[in-house]
């Protein structure tokens, strides 16, 4: 099943699309009672709307319950630390990304007025459907997977010589994410997803690889998470992003670029990269410079 959220004449609603993703029907029943439930009662829990509504009538929103939160990890494919210089880390890095900075599939991306380095990152993305508790398979607890785009802001704490995360990841509207979930039935149920994804900017291919590379497979991440932070319905796991990113080339983002993110049996995310936001004079205090070095995570 592909599951949106979507938002229609100023309404707010979660929805079911049907075969082709051309048209969908409302889901009446709280989240919180059918995203546990859907994969043993399918469709059933969702207590659908019998009005079909046509997809290109909707505003595709990110796919996120209100009150969900959204977990980033880093350092995650070995192709991409190799690049860097690195090696695969004991761990994985995991950060916190606001609601606020996230956008949804076509909507434009804001150029942060704070960096000079924004980066792309495409990520599979996955979303939980129940508490793990004790749960042997922690990925058994998801809905599904929906695709993301995990822009950075590669300059950000250069100046100080430390990783300054609110800068890197957590800035207003500048997180793609969707364009819908793909439920966990439709891609091999638990366990590790060995998923083609790939980035194009401009349509030109960036990135390349396969979601089985990662170095902390979904249940590690999750596990990872929940010792930490209990993961609750609705939450979001960016799962980390493989080589290519400009970070690697310098060829970073800029102003009307166009981004085409895509992962296998998934979906395709695309965004533009608007303009550039100008701060008034009295907001520029801690404005980055763009020196060289720093301390930067992938």
């Amino acid at each position: 099943m592909r599951i949106a959220r979507v938002e229609v004449a100023g309404e707010a609603f979660w929805a079911l699309l049907d075969a082709n993703s051309v048209r969908l029907r409302a889901i009446r029943a709280p989240f919180s009672e059918w995203a546990p439930s859907l994969g043993e009662q399918g469709e059933a829990a969702l207590d659908l709307d019998a009005e079909w509504i046509p997809l290109a009538a909707c505003r595709l929103l990110p796919p996120l319950q209100p009150g969900g939160r959204i977990f980033g990890v880093g350092l995650n494919y070995l192709s991409h630390l190799e690049r860097l210089g690195s090696k695969a880390p004991a761990h994985t890095l995991a950060y916190l990304i606001p609601e606020s900075a996230l956008v949804g599939a076509g909507e434009d991306i804001q150029f942060p007025a704070v960096t000079g380095e924004l980066d792309y990152e495409v990520e599979l993305v996955a979303v939980v459907a129940r508490p793990l508790l004790d749960e042997p398979q922690a990925s058994a607890c998801l809905l599904g997977y929906t695709v993301g785009n995990d822009i950075s802001a590669r300059d950000a704490g250069r100046q100080i010589g430390r990783l300054d995360l609110l800068t890197q990841k957590a800035m207003d509207r500048t997180t793609p994410i969707g364009p819908w979930i793909v439920t966990l039935d439709e891609l091999g149920g638990p366990g590790q997803p060995a998923l083609n994804l790939q980035l194009s900017v401009n349509g030109e291919q960036r990135q390349q690889d396969n979601t089985g590379n990662m170095i902390f497979l979904v249940d590690e991440l999750l596990n990872y998470l929940d010792a930490r932070i209990t993961l609750r319905p609705g939450d979001m796991v960016f799962t980390g992003s493989t080589h290519g990113v400009a970070l690697e080339t310098g060829n970073f983002l800029k102003p009307g670029d166009a981004i085409d993110a895509r992962i296998e049996g998934v979906g395709q995310l695309c965004n533009r990269v608007g303009e550039r936001r100008e701060l008034h004079a009295a907001r520029k205090v801690g404005r980055l410079g763009l020196p060289a070095g720093g301390a930067v995570i992938g």
